[in-house]
């Protein structure tokens, strides 16, 4: 189920808000839990199963763990990593690999060929494989309590805000928030406007810039000239931020309503002034598990500069794979792992010295660079697509027109500004300049009404509003 859809808005979300608010308090988890498997179940019952029994077996783990003597629990820990690896990786990246099989047997026998299966990729799986994770690791590290309840924990696990798409929530995060929570009127009319800002950047700029994008990578190349390309990588740059920043923050918001504060998720990636800033800045739930859970268990810093470096390359070389089962997302997690390590070897002293504009682009160019990789549909496609970019091809710029109309061009400019930390300076500046707290709320109000308004006409407008992150 889609946040941005009607079945969800006009149906599935009243029922879910109205149950919770009015049944008594002991019996919200239930219901929590209830319309998570539902909202999960809409996409396909079988996967909804294939969810509940990992709830169940990491659920099973962490009592091993608890009860087990100490020479005991390390082997239980690494059982059930094999297992939710295994689970992710059978979904994920079984097909990859016996393709990839195939193409090495290949260089020896050309005519060898084996049939390799499609295997249908649970939603969210990458997503709920690092949570369920997250919360036997940490039960290991006895840095929670276990949980005895498995309600509580399939709450953790599959609830509906942030089960598909993140962010990624540690246990720790909302272990007092499982057990009790209190509806706040206030909190409530937060995590709404939260959710508003989220479904308008969804549909409303990520989708204007998403069609850019579309356009441009699939033209022939032939078609492709230098602006239209990167006009082409301009809307993907926009579309990837406001699309997978746009969940974070409707995940967020009905977690307010629901009483859950999830962590932010993004920070304004696009201001960074280097690769680090960058990662610090963009998906932070993910860049903190992969910090929590493989960097400095490998050693992180602590074992020298060279060990950091390699730690810091199997990260990148692992966030690309989480991302897809395909060399183009390898190759991506790899660059942008190759320029982290380059300024850490001293470049981002270099960078300090020259000015901030030179640095933003700096920044900018080595993302929309790898952005170009991690929209192609393969490798060879994307190096194409760069040199497109690079060829300054001004011919049959009739197809550059082709993909504008004024709609995108105001979204366009409407991305450049609220990528940019301009809302909270605007917000800012209107509770200084106007004097009573009741005019700002009433304006700060209809504006957000307005904005649902318009999003909703684009929502019953439209068959789909997919999210790109739901296929990892």
């Amino acid at each position: 189920m889609v946040f941005a859809s009607p079945i969800f808005l006009f149906l599935f979300l009243p029922i879910t808000l109205l149950g919770y608010y009015l049944i008594h308090p002991k019996f919200r988890n239930f219901w929590l839990f209830l319309m998570s498997f539902i909202f999960y179940a809409w996409g396909g019952l079988s996967y909804a199963l294939i969810l509940l029994f990992s709830t169940l077996m990491n659920y099973l783990f962490g009592i091993l763990i608890h009860k087990s003597k100490e020479r005991y629990k390390k082997s239980i820990l690494v059982l059930s990593i094999i297992y939710n690896l295994g689970i992710l990786g059978f979904f994920k990246y079984f097909s990859f690999l016996l393709y990839n099989i195939q193409e090495i047997i290949r260089i020896f026998l050309p005519k060898f060929s084996m049939e390799i299966p499609k295997i249908s990729l649970p939603i969210g799986i990458s997503f709920f494989t690092f949570q369920i994770m997250s919360y036997v690791i940490d039960l290991y590290r006895k840095e929670i309590r276990l949980q005895k309840s498995f309600l509580n924990l399939g709450l953790y696990i599959m609830l509906f805000p942030q089960l598909i798409a993140g962010p990624i929530v540690r246990y720790i995060d909302v272990e007092k928030e499982i057990y009790a929570r209190k509806i706040d009127i206030d909190e409530i009319y937060v995590g709404l406007k939260r959710f508003i800002v989220g479904i308008g950047k969804k549909v409303l700029i990520a989708n204007a810039m998403g069609s850019l994008a579309d356009y441009a990578f699939t033209i022939s190349l032939d078609k492709l000239n230098t602006p239209l390309a990167w006009l082409g990588i301009f809307g993907y740059t926009m579309q990837i931020y406001f699309d997978f920043s746009a969940y974070s923050d409707m995940a967020i918001g009905l977690g307010k309503m629901l009483g859950f504060n999830f962590l932010e998720n993004f920070n304004y990636p696009y201001i960074s002034q280097s690769i680090q800033e960058f990662w610090r800045r963009w998906h932070m739930s993910l860049s903190g598990w992969f910090r929590d859970y493989l960097y400095i268990p490998l050693g992180g810093n602590r074992k020298g500069k060279k060990r950091a470096y390699i730690n810091s390359f199997i990260v990148f070389f692992c966030t690309g794979l989480w991302h897809g089962a395909a060399w183009n997302f390898i190759f991506w997690g790899l660059f942008h792992g190759m320029f982290l390590i380059i300024e850490k070897m001293g470049f981002d002293s270099a960078l300090k010295r020259v000015p901030k504009v030179f640095r933003h682009i700096y920044t900018l160019l080595i993302v929309i660079i790898g952005w170009v990789f991690f929209r192609a549909e393969s490798f060879m496609m994307a190096l194409r697509y760069l040199k497109r970019l690079f060829v300054f091809d001004f011919n049959k710029l009739e197809y550059f027109f082709l993909g504008l109309d004024n709609w995108k061009i105001f979204m366009g400019l409407c991305a450049i500004i609220f990528s940019l930390p301009s809302a909270l300076f605007f917000k800012k500046y209107l509770k200084l300049n106007i004097k009573k707290s009741f005019c700002y709320e009433l304006i700060s109000s209809v504006l957000y009404f307005s904005l649902f308004l318009i999003s909703i006409c684009f929502v019953t407008g439209s068959s789909f509003n997919p999210f790109i992150y739901f296929r990892f």
